[in-house]
């Protein structure tokens, strides 16, 4: 790990971490110089994630279970202090079949992913307040601002979640707190992993006022 990097004494959850992008994300929280917790469901492939990142520190935890999210905090405050930073990369995509093809059980992918979103920004949102630099950042779609008859249950469900993270932006913003939480907006992610773990990293850097309720558009350079 840095030892005078941006984010040095800075402690960040990775939720979702066990993805490409979260593999990249905490890399890049790494090597600028934060402590990182990487968070998933299998603990195989977390402990890859910890070869591949040494530094990282791992739990396993149904982030969909407000009462596991609640332990799971529970015991990074004990173990490592309040969080500086909650990265929220749960998800993935489902769709085609026009309309009608939008299944009951796609629908409830996507729900349990957004109970993921909900659960954590609120177990950790008193941490984030807190903080004298807290961040929150969450990847969205473009198919928000242009959703498609085949893919309407995985644009319904990132507006909502897109919504969500902007309603804790102006929670941050009320309570007149330094905390920002920000969306970053793609096409498709994969080839952009690296990119988005550079802006995160860099949510640090920008003043709270400019990236408090962003939606950001993560595009190649």
């Amino acid at each position: 790990m840095s030892d005078a990097g941006p984010l040095t004494g800075r402690l960040v959850l990775v939720a979702g971490a066990t993805s490409t992008s979260g593999q990249a994300v905490a890399r890049a929280l790494v090597a600028a110089g934060a402590s990182v917790i990487a968070v998933g469901t299998r603990a195989d492939a977390l402990e890859a994630l910890a070869a591949s990142v040494p530094g990282v520190a791992t739990r396993t935890c149904d982030l969909a279970d407000l009462g596991a999210v609640t332990a799971l905090a529970s015991d990074v405050r004990a173990s490592s202090g309040r969080v500086d930073g909650l990265v929220h990369l749960v998800g993935g995509w489902r769709g085609g079949g026009g309309l009608i093809g939008q299944s009951d059980e796609d629908w409830d992918f996507f729900d349990r992913a957004f109970r993921t979103l909900r659960n954590t920004t609120r177990v950790f949102n008193d941490d984030l307040l807190a903080s004298p630099a807290g961040r929150m950042a969450f990847v969205s779609s473009t198919a928000v601002d242009a959703p498609t008859a085949g893919a309407a249950n995985y644009a319904a469900a990132k507006a909502a979640s897109d919504a969500w993270v902007r309603a804790v932006a102006q929670g941050f913003r009320k309570a007149g707190s330094p905390a920002a939480a920000t969306v970053f907006v793609v096409g498709a992610l994969a080839g952009l992993e690296d990119r988005l773990g550079d802006e995160v990293v860099r949510l640090w850097d920008a003043d709270p006022a400019d990236v408090n309720g962003a939606r950001i558009p993560l595009q190649p350079a």
